[in-house]
């Protein structure tokens, strides 16, 4: 190579070096105005506005706009996971997954809010994290004008209105918008409850099922009314909790006009039209449109009767049972 193109070289390789230190970001978005420190990296960001993706698979023609996103889609293909964990034998395709994991063995949590001293794991947690302080709704549905936090949430919104469900269960064939939900109901199928409470050991097919019964064990209620001062431990109960005071309906039938408090009673009352009971006991496969009435149902498989008298111990299945039977001690008329 010629000395002085050498040295040119050089010399732009430690320009671009000295950027980090000076955080200069010369590199200016036309549209957005974000910056950036190299000229590429502009041009990578560039094509979010233009929506173009140069880089294509040549396997399935699925289009990536980075050619390293291109690439990480490879091994899709090629089935390699070179790179296993010592811990657990767990293998990745991809160095930076495997980083992401092994903090799971170390328990370390590097990335910190700076407001609420929160940790987490991932960047990318952290920065969906900082939007709950911020307030941010940067992605907006061109149908309906709702806005949301994260694209992801806006792709699973715009399936309300393709009515698109994409994701099939291949032992029962239902389908749902979202691969986490398909990923859920296959729980039902295979009876696994990998979530397990390290307290009382009780076990639970989802993660958020089991972080709401430890609410139970810490009885740590946060979230509180500011009319009647009842607490909490879950911000959607308090939710639920305030139309009491405010005496609003705003969920209303599109079939009868009857108006609900709650988008969860909505969806219920739904099924009085529909005919659908999507709630099935997996013991004798009798269907139910509420999943109470279930919960209710599986007391007469399980024997269970979690509904204790006070006064002389005997135990029901219902609560109503139980009341019902606490008035032959008062003595009121039933």
């Amino acid at each position: 190579m010629c000395e002085v193109r050498k040295q040119l070289i050089q010399i732009s390789t430690v320009k671009d070096h000295m950027l980090y230190h000076a955080e200069e970001k010369p590199h200016v978005c036309g549209v957005c105005n974000k910056s950036f420190r190299k000229k590429y990296r502009l041009n990578e960001h560039m094509l979010l506005h233009t929506g173009e993706k140069p880089h294509v698979c040549e396997m399935c023609n699925w289009a990536f706009r980075l050619k390293e996103d291109l690439n990480r889609h490879m091994l899709i293909h090629s089935g390699e996971k070179s790179l296993v964990c010592k811990v657990c034998k767990a293998s990745f395709r991809q160095k930076g997954d495997l980083n992401k994991h092994l903090l799971i063995h170390t328990g370390e949590k590097p990335h910190t809010c700076e407001v609420c001293n929160k940790s987490f794991r991932l960047k990318a947690v952290l920065n969906k994290h900082m939007l709950i302080h911020s307030g941010e709704k940067l992605h907006v549905c061109l149908v309906c004008n709702k806005s949301f936090r994260q694209k992801s949430d806006l792709n699973k919104h715009m399936l309300i209105h393709t009515e698109e469900k994409p994701h099939v269960c291949e032992v029962c064939y239902k389908l749902f918008r979202v691969k986490g939900q398909l990923k859920v109901h296959m729980l039902i199928h295979t009876r696994a409850k990998p979530h397990m409470c390290e307290v009382c050991y009780k076990s639970f097919r989802q993660k958020d099922h089991l972080k709401v019964h430890m609410l139970i064990h810490t009885d740590e209620k946060s979230y509180m009314c500011e009319v009647c001062n009842k607490s909490f431990r879950r911000r959607s109960n308090l939710y639920r909790h305030v139309v009491v005071h405010t005496g609003e309906k705003p969920y209303i039938c599109v079939i009868c006009n009857k108006s609900l408090r709650r988008k969860s009673s909505l969806n219920e009352h739904m099924l009085i039209h529909t005919g659908e009971k999507p709630h099935v006991c997996e013991a004798c496969n009798k269907s139910f449109r509420v999943k109470c009435d279930l919960k209710k149902h599986m007391l007469i498989h399980s024997g269970e009767k979690p509904y204790k008298c006070e006064l002389c111990n005997k135990s029901f299945r219902q609560r109503y049972e139980l009341n019902k039977h606490v008035l032959t001690h008062t003595g009121a008329m039933l």
